[in-house]
């Protein structure tokens, strides 16, 4: 679990550690961020997340290694987008990228996306309609070298909050489709 320190993460992420979960496994580190705009200084996230390594030595058979990560992530959209029936699959498609372009060697992905859609009533009923993504997902790293499942993961939530890839992120996604 030390490899996640060597992460690098852009600025815009303020990621902070929290509880992890006690039950799930023998051990388990946690983060929580938010995707902040730091051009324009603003402390209003523009997406969030949260970050679960669970580690237990035994190999739970249901994970397929001793290693799991479960990541949740959250950002708020335009309406047109959200409205867009592709979009759940293109987030999916997003992690998979961000897991293949920062080498994050991994098995067993699952998860959900969910489009959220939202009219005020009653008190709200003056506000515009809003809408919002949300991904699920969990997967198993195969490699004790954990960075790169951070680092993808922040890459998504980055995506998430319509942040352009940073020239890094881009250069890394252009190869992997090219070895695709």
């Amino acid at each position: 679990m030390k490899t996640l320190a060597r992460a690098r993460l852009r600025p815009e992420i303020s990621l902070r550690d929290i509880a992890s979960p006690g039950s799930v496994a023998q051990y388990s580190h946690a983060f929580a961020a938010d995707v902040l705009s730091v051009a324009d200084d603003d402390e209003s996230p523009h997406g969030t997340g949260r970050f679960i390594l669970l580690y237990d030595p035994s190999q739970v058979e249901a994970w397929g290694g001793i290693f799991r990560v479960v990541c949740f992530a959250q950002a708020p959209l335009e309406l047109e987008i959200g409205l867009d029936p592709f979009l759940a699959k293109v987030t999916w498609s997003w992690l998979i990228d961000a897991l293949d372009g920062r080498n994050a060697q991994y098995e067993r992905p699952s998860g959900t996306t969910t489009r959220i859609l939202s009219t005020g009533f009653g008190e709200l009923s003056g506000g515009p309609d809003g809408a919002q993504i949300e991904l699920r997902a969990s997967w198993t790293p195969t490699s004790a070298d954990l960075s790169g499942q951070l680092e993808a993961w922040g890459d998504l939530l980055c995506m998430l909050a319509g942040l352009p890839p940073s020239p890094e992120v881009a250069s890394i996604l252009t190869k992997s489709r090219e070895r695709g």
